[in-house]
């Protein structure tokens, strides 16, 4: 073969290469469906499914806060240096049980002299008593005038009088040497605590906070289109995202007053406690909004092609795939159908 042969040949080869290509690509090598439907091929009646057009209750979330229905905060009501505190953040405490102590020297004193006080009014009393007993013999038998025995009876009264407030003073003493050992009020949980030993307590001001971890209840602000629709007792789910739970929780209480700001009812819910609730954390009410008509199909009847949903309708003797756009599964097995089908049409199983 000569050269100028060989020279005509090569491009000739390499076009008929890229022909052979381009038809291979074009699928002229392989069977082709012709365009156009498919006869329905004979199922079991019971294979078919007809889409359904269900009234599904929605629900509006709603934010909240978790809150402490009991709780309290713990302050002195006497001024005095704080000696010792006996809990800290976290801890658990019972009814009764110490929290703090401040300096009590002096109401000791204070107490100790009420008593000597008295004692000493006691003695005089009873001299007192002494004294009248023996006006009266005296004034039976005459010997002394009557102004006399009023005297005597005067000063008995007195001293009894000055008895009863010697006992209230001691009684005041007592109380207030009573006021320098602090006591937890309720069962709880201390949240924090506001001083340290060595600081000086006053009265009303903030020492200590407390609340009790088994009365906690989610607070929220419900529009008022949904709050007239709920009553006390009605249950709510509760979802609290933090620990990713969903709680039932009961209405307790409806403030029976808008905030003329915001059109909306404070709602408070309670909730079961668990270890992984705080006061103050997030959650939502989801609480009930009506219903909405929603298409519902089995799961099982989707096929996926790619990021496509395929099902096939019966209509009209033919089968027919058709797209669809899906929305949430129930958690039964069905799926909504945002899209692509209309309530009524039979679906055929998945190929």
């Amino acid at each position: 073969m000569t050269q100028k042969t060989t020279r005509i040949l090569m491009p000739v080869a390499a076009l008929a290469v890229l022909a052979l290509l381009i038809a291979y690509m074009a699928g002229y090598f392989s069977h082709r469906i012709e365009p156009g439907l498919t006869d329905l091929p004979r199922v079991d009646s019971a294979d078919l499914v007809t889409v359904a057009s269900v009234a599904t209750p929605v629900t509006e979330a709603v934010p909240a806060s978790v809150e402490a229905r009991e709780a309290t905060i713990i302050s002195s009501r006497l001024l005095a240096r704080i000696v010792s505190i006996e809990v800290r953040a976290g801890d658990q405490v019972e009814p009764g049980q110490i929290l703090l102590e401040l300096e009590k020297g002096d109401l000791l004193a204070r107490a100790q002299q009420a008593g000597e006080r008295i004692r000493s009014v006691q003695a005089r009393l009873t001299e007192a008593q002494r004294n009248l007993q023996r006006a009266q013999e005296l004034h039976g038998r005459g010997l002394i005038a009557s102004a006399d025995l009023d005297t005597a009876r005067a000063n008995a009264l007195s001293l009894e009088a000055e008895l009863a407030l010697a006992g209230q003073a001691l009684e005041e003493a007592e109380t207030a040497v009573g006021f320098a050992e602090i006591r937890s009020p309720i069962a709880g949980r201390v949240v924090d605590r506001f001083a340290e030993p060595g600081d000086t307590a006053a009265p009303g001001t903030k020492l200590l906070s407390l609340y009790n971890p088994f009365s906690l209840q989610v607070e929220a602000q419900v529009r008022e289109q949904l709050a007239l629709n709920l009553d006390t007792g009605d249950e709510i789910p509760v979802e609290l995202p933090a620990s990713g739970q969903l709680y039932t929780g009961r209405v307790e209480e409806i403030v029976p007053a808008a905030d003329p700001a915001t059109r909306t009812f404070t709602v408070k819910v309670n909730i079961p406690s668990a270890r992984d609730l705080l006061p103050g954390m997030y959650a939502r009410l989801l609480v009930p909004a009506g219903s909405v008509e929603r298409l519902l199909i089995p799961e099982e009847r989707v096929a996926r092609i790619g990021q496509l949903e395929v099902v096939r309708v019966a209509r009209d003797g033919i089968a027919e795939q058709r797209f669809v756009r899906l929305g949430q599964t129930d958690g039964n097995g069905m799926i909504e159908v945002l899209a692509g089908l209309e309530a009524g049409e039979q679906l055929l199983p998945r190929p």
